[in-house]
């Protein structure tokens, strides 16, 4: 609780320029809440991975001391306290190498209570925190930039209940997705998320970052499917809306709050979600498009046509399958001849034959009308797998190019792809580097890739924040679906009015006043107005 002298300086500190963390130290300093007096660490700087950007360490927090290890060890089993070096390689740095930190330990908490008692801890004396997922994030939000203490959900793995009547699935944060499906598959139900990850990332995580996927056009955001969250805040304090209701409207909807907000306002520790009964039917084809104007059309057919039973519309340019048939393996080519554009559609149902002859229909309308060249019907699942395979595996491929700077923004169709080639015009004197560009059509979502045979600043210097401008511009939003942050921290402003970031940086100041939770991550450097 903050003092009454300290709560007096919030409407100040709300119109404040300066760096999110003075603010939060002056409502610490004032509140006379410490009982241990904090030797903080020296001011040092760090590179962000491979690109070089400079950041200075918040020096208002403390170092790890021997006796903080000997807390952690007193309330953990031995195996969930890593401080090896070699170890600590892979919870410091991101699968794609874009982003690493230094910290000095994880901690992989199995219970609810374990990890409030580790908040509590570290609250109390002024223990920077980087909450960890599966770490399958492209904007380095889940790794620590400095020496934050990594709390890692991995062995928060249990299943708490499935009510194989409503669907409703309750588990802890650290459960895989992939696992989850494949255990709510047996009741004849399905995670309403699906993404290429899904092997690696977490539930928790996919809260944390309001994950969208590649079915989102069918079933959703996760602030449309989650029904409660346990969550602890930043004072250890365990925050229980874990309910299992559809409809609820006493008070505050709370868990929105921590849907997306990436660990800067609480760890989830716990998640009920709906689950929507598994399709009896699903039907999965290709097509070959000329242009990008005929692959917005292809939108427009499919739902006009396949409306009640689309669950995806995805599409690719040959940019993309050159990458993915050069680099990921057991692709191939699902047409006999390359085309500029690509677009996948699934659709799924409950009668099978009904669902057939839609899309048989469907196909043979759009090249009998030319809006596709050429297209392929998956005829059993294993051909359906591999068109998803050619998909799904873009991200992977291009994490074997080389260097990648990958760029998630939502667009209006109509001018989504324009980006991609006003990217290609920026970098036509970078011999090595290119543009290609995939993504949900159903969402307006593009994946916006460009890969080097290196990590190079003046590339970079190209690429930001003219593309960020660019969206800005076309009324587009920087961040679609994989978060914000560090990667995208700094460039809130290219969305959001001046007044809502402050109401954002007045929301965390509350919740976490010391400024513990994912430092550095999600909410700016400073306040700037809206770019325009």
């Amino acid at each position: 609780m903050l003092s009454r002298a300290a709560a007096k300086t919030i409407p100040e500190l709300l119109h404040s320029s300066k760096s999110l963390f003075l603010p939060c130290s002056r409502l610490v300093f004032r509140s006379g809440q410490f009982s241990r007096v904090i030797r903080a660490a020296p001011i040092r700087s760090f590179s962000i991975g491979k690109l070089g950007s400079k950041y200075e360490r918040d020096p208002r927090f403390a170092v790890l001391e021997q006796k903080d290890r000997d807390f952690f060890k007193s309330i953990l089993p031995p195996e969930a306290v890593i401080e090896d070096k070699d170890d600590l390689e892979a919870f410091n740095e991101d699968w794609m190498k874009k982003y690493n930190g230094q910290s000095k330990i994880c901690l992989k908490p199995r219970t609810t209570e374990q990890v409030s008692k580790i908040m509590a801890y570290c609250n109390e004396h002024r223990l920077a925190v980087c909450p960890q997922g599966g770490n399958t994030g492209l904007v380095g939000g889940s790794v620590p930039l400095f020496d934050e203490i990594i709390v890692n959900l991995s062995a928060m793995t249990k299943i708490v209940s499935f009510d194989e009547v409503s669907g409703v699935l309750v588990c802890q944060a650290g459960c895989v997705l992939q696992a989850l499906d494949e255990q709510v598959n047996k009741s004849g139900f399905m995670m309403p998320v699906d993404m290429a990850a899904k092997g690696s990332c977490h539930i928790g995580g996919n809260v944390a970052t309001n994950a969208g996927g590649l079915r989102y056009l069918r079933y959703g955001s996760m602030h449309g499917n989650v029904l409660g969250l346990e969550v602890v805040l930043a004072d250890g304090t365990v925050l229980d809306t874990l309910s299992t209701l559809r409809k609820d409207n006493t008070g505050y909807d709370m868990k929105q709050l921590f849907i997306g907000s990436e660990g800067t306002l609480g760890i989830v520790t716990a998640v009920a979600i709906n689950t929507p009964r598994k399709p009896k039917s699903i039907n999965v084809s290709f097509f070959a498009c000329d242009s990008y104007e005929d692959v917005t059309k292809m939108f427009t057919y499919a739902m006009r046509e396949l409306g009640e039973i689309v669950s995806a519309v995805e599409f690719m340019d040959r940019g993309a399958m050159e990458v993915v048939l050069k680099h990921l393996e057991g692709a191939r080519d699902p047409l006999e001849a390359p085309h500029p554009f690509y677009v996948l559609i699934e659709t799924s149902g409950s009668n099978v034959d009904h669902d057939q002859e839609k899309m048989t229909s469907f196909l043979e309308k759009v090249l009998t009308d030319e809006v596709a060249v050429d297209g392929v019907l998956a005829q059993d699942n294993a051909q359906a797998r591999q068109l998803w395979h050619v998909r799904e595996g873009i991200a992977e491929a291009c994490a074997r190019v080389g260097a990648v700077y990958m760029y998630d923004l939502s667009i209006p169709l109509q001018q989504l792809y324009d980006v991609v080639i006003g990217s290609n015009e920026r970098l036509r004197d970078e011999a090595a580097a290119k543009a290609i560009g995939f993504g949900h059509l159903g969402d307006c979502n593009l994946h916006l890739v460009v890969y080097n045979n290196k990590y190079d600043e003046e590339l970079v210097a190209k690429m930001e924040p003219w593309v960020y401008e660019w969206t800005a511009r076309h009324k587009g939003s920087v961040g679609a679906e994989h978060g914000v942050g560090r990667m995208k921290a700094d460039c809130v402003h290219f969305r959001q009015p001046e007044a809502v970031t402050r109401s954002m940086f007045a929301l965390k100041s509350q919740m976490d006043p010391n400024g513990i939770l994912n430092p550095y991550k999600v909410l700016p450097s400073k306040i700037l107005p809206k770019f325009e």
